[in-house]
């Protein structure tokens, strides 16, 4: 195990279907935020294009396509010392509501505007808000 530095670029999507967006929970066992709710998405590939990742994940994760509408914002946290994550959020849209979760996850919703505010973790929420996520005129 080496002690270097590691930058990990992750591509999560805001995926919209009539008035909601998509959320997953992590499987309870999960190393990092099992048992929480997210965006879905995952880690880039190197080599890999940003949306083709993002297609690529929400296609494993939740067996749906999207159509990858624009950037929405990007942030960044560390979940150790020597490791850190950046995140890019993407608008998504999709016309396939009927959900397939990967073992990766334990459960998923359709959720509203305040059901969002519920579930979502506090990070996750400031990041919506500092963005003006909650304002898109999509979101019911």
């Amino acid at each position: 195990m080496s002690n270097a530095n590691q930058i990990i670029v992750v591509v999560k999507g805001v995926i919209f279907y009539k008035g909601k967006v998509l959320i997953v929970k992590r499987s309870l066992n999960d190393r990092v935020g099992g048992g929480t709710w997210e965006c879905v998405g995952g880690k880039l590939d190197f080599g890999e294009d940003l949306e083709d990742a993002l297609k690529r994940e929400i296609q494993e994760e939740v067996g749906i396509d999207v159509t990858v509408e624009r950037v929405l914002f990007a942030s960044t946290f560390h979940t150790e010392p020597t490791r850190q994550v950046v995140v890019i959020t993407y608008l998504c849209q999709t016309q396939n509501e009927k959900i397939v979760l990967s073992e990766e996850h334990s459960d998923f919703l359709w959720a509203t505007k305040q059901q969002l505010r519920t579930l979502l973790p506090s990070n996750i929420i400031s990041d919506f808000e500092k963005h003006h996520l909650f304002s898109i005129k999509e979101l019911m």
